[in-house]
């Protein structure tokens, strides 16, 4: 079975990002704005993936200055778990 979704931390010279796939690429849309209620978060972009992945698209996460990124990474995990769940109730 394919997870709706995988996250990754990204290092880049300028800014940490954590990188989102989504087994779905047709939801990119809800989950950036499901992921917008985050303080933390300084903006999100849809981007084209670029490299051997399997997804085209990746929702990239940009993160205040002094942010844990490890303890953001979980809390957006727990919150995709849950969204996905919730929406799995429903279908």
């Amino acid at each position: 079975m394919q997870l709706p979704f995988r996250s990754e931390i990204r290092n880049s010279p300028k800014q940490q990002t954590i990188k989102i796939y989504l087994g779905d690429e047709s939801l990119d849309e809800k989950i950036k704005v499901h992921l917008e209620h985050f303080k933390e978060i300084e903006h999100i972009e849809i981007r084209e993936t670029v490299g051997q992945n399997r997804a085209n698209e990746n929702i990239t996460v940009f993160l205040n200055d002094d942010v844990d990124i490890v303890k953001m990474q979980k809390a957006i995990d727990s919150s995709l778990w849950w969204y996905f769940e919730e929406d799995m109730v429903e279908e």
